[in-house]
């Protein structure tokens, strides 16, 4: 059987790394449409991950959304009709994901969808809008949970549908015995759980400025109080952080880094108190550690997190922020939403179909 995989953002590397390994008996090839193209966030992961480099690298780099989209279908379906394959395996909710859909339903070809059935209920979130379309371009729905598998029949859409549990579950269950080996805390002047990590990228957040001040200045706040804030900073905040002048202000409160590896990220997380993150990602792989999340948006592709108390939506409320940074704690329920065994799986039901 020949599969090509999809890959651009470093999410979905990830996904890739664990999922690849149970596909290797068959003809699989590598698309990177270079969406995350910064070395930062991307050859660091291939490196780390041992991904073999990509068979097909498309180097679209950033731009607006229609112009990523297009330049990531003009390369994948050019990639398609040269390889034929039988399935096509997209990843996630980013543009790559969207773009890779909408260029194999087009020349018919088979396609899986790995994080099948998240919504958000907002199609101002461009995520939300790049999910549902895969979805109802998908032939295969791999979802993660029952949550999932619901929200896709509420839209009618039951054939194809699978619940297979998490691959991110898979992946971090794999590496975390390795993340342990990191020195990062030592480098930083850490100690276990006695610090926050923060994270920020997402464009509501980032570039509608009165939101991206807003939880700045509630990050700047808790910095002041004297509370430890480890910042791996995003290429794309930290331009926003120089066009808004808060950088200096940040950088003299918490301690700003470049973007690191998922390992070295992995100990980060599992060792803090709690993070702060508009990452959906990390507010799954928070919960999966039983680190508490504070989430930077009003809604969530993973409301099980919310409603086992381990995440509180805070969106952009400076104060909401600084409150929940101090207080919030989850309670000691915890329902284990997003089990492992998703990648046997899932070749299970390509293999078998």
């Amino acid at each position: 059987m020949k599969i090509v995989s999809v890959v651009g953002a470093r999410p979905q590397f990830i996904k890739h790394a664990a999922l690849s390994k149970k596909l290797k008996l068959h003809n699989s090839i590598l698309i990177h449409t270079g969406q995350h193209y910064d070395d930062y966030m991307s050859k660091i992961f291939f490196n780390e991950l041992k991904i073999p480099f990509p068979d097909y690298s498309l180097n679209v780099g950033s731009g607006t959304h229609a112009y990523q989209t297009a330049e990531i279908m003009k390369g994948v379906e050019e990639v398609l009709v040269n390889e034929n394959p039988d399935l096509v395996i997209v990843y996630g909710d980013t543009n790559s994901t969207l773009a890779s859909a909408l260029a194999a339903v087009k020349l018919r070809k088979k396609m899986a969808h790995v994080e099948a059935g998240l919504r958000m209920s907002d199609k101002k979130i461009p995520e939300e809008v790049n999910r549902v379309i895969t979805d109802y371009c998908s032939d295969y729905l791999f979802c993660p949970t029952l949550t999932a598998v619901e929200n896709l029949k509420r839209e009618n859409i039951t054939r194809g549908v699978f619940l297979t549990g998490d691959v991110m579950a898979d992946a971090l269950t794999e590496a975390k015995s390795i993340a342990e080996k990191s020195g990062i805390l030592d480098d930083l002047g850490l100690t276990s759980k006695n610090y926050l990590l923060f994270t920020l990228h997402r464009v509501s957040n980032t570039d509608i400025v009165d939101n991206f001040i807003s939880i700045i200045d509630a990050i700047i706040k808790i910095g002041e109080s004297g509370e430890n804030i480890v910042f791996p900073v995003h290429p794309r905040t930290r331009k926003v952080l120089r066009e808004t002048g808060l950088s200096e202000r940040l950088e003299k409160v918490i301690k700003v880094i470049d973007p690191v590896g998922y390992f070295t990220f992995l100990k980060l997380l599992n060792h803090a108190s709690k993070v702060l993150t508009d990452s959906g990602g990390i507010q799954k792989e928070s919960y999966i550690l039983k680190v508490p999340c504070i989430t930077l948006m009003n809604e969530t592709p993973w409301p099980e997190t919310v409603n086992d108390g381990w995440n509180v939506l805070v969106g952009t409320d400076t104060n909401l922020i600084i409150s929940c940074a101090f207080n919030f704690s989850p309670e000691n329920k915890y329902s284990n939403y997003f089990y492992q065994g998703a990648c046997d799986t899932i070749v299970s039901i390509i293999e078998s179909r």
